[in-house]
């Protein structure tokens, strides 16, 4: 779906939660040959029995790549992705997890490099199935101002 949505129309403090997913170990699988990280801590259940863990946990790159395709829902032709700040993993995700993604409008400031366009700061929160935030980073878009 396509909405178009200025820097002027975003509202701080609204929200949206997303749909959840489950975490398979094909995800675990999948991942790690895209990434190349085989790590013990995704990839040896053995081994992470011996953990405070007690069984494998999911790739933080892999909950932070789930987690934002969970809000790729609406396409705004006026607005493109400018980054990620403070992207932290706060809680360990597992096989079986089922994850959903909430985002909040934290803030909007001037561009100073796009005096036409604003950035929008939104606050992306992975949640478990217990609605724990397990992931937290802001994403920066770059959003055109309305136009006249």
């Amino acid at each position: 779906m396509e909405q178009t949505t200025y820097f002027e129309d975003y509202e701080i403090g609204s929200s949206r939660l997303t749909t959840g997913r489950t975490i398979t170990e094909t995800d675990f699988v999948v991942h790690a040959g895209h990434t190349g990280d085989f790590f013990p801590h995704h990839m040896d259940a053995e081994f992470m029995k011996t953990t405070p863990f007690g069984q494998r946990i999911a790739h933080g790159t892999l909950v932070f790549s789930v987690g934002v395709g969970l809000t790729a829902s609406v396409i705004n032709p006026v607005a493109f992705s400018y980054g990620y700040d403070r992207l932290r993993f706060i809680k360990p995700v597992f096989i079986g997890d089922t994850i959903r993604t909430r985002t909040t409008i934290a803030a909007k400031e001037d561009d100073p490099k796009r005096p036409a366009s604003g950035r929008v700061i939104e606050r992306v929160e992975v949640l478990n199935q217990r609605d724990e935030v397990v992931l937290a980073a802001d994403h920066i878009y770059v959003v055109e101002r309305r136009p006249g």
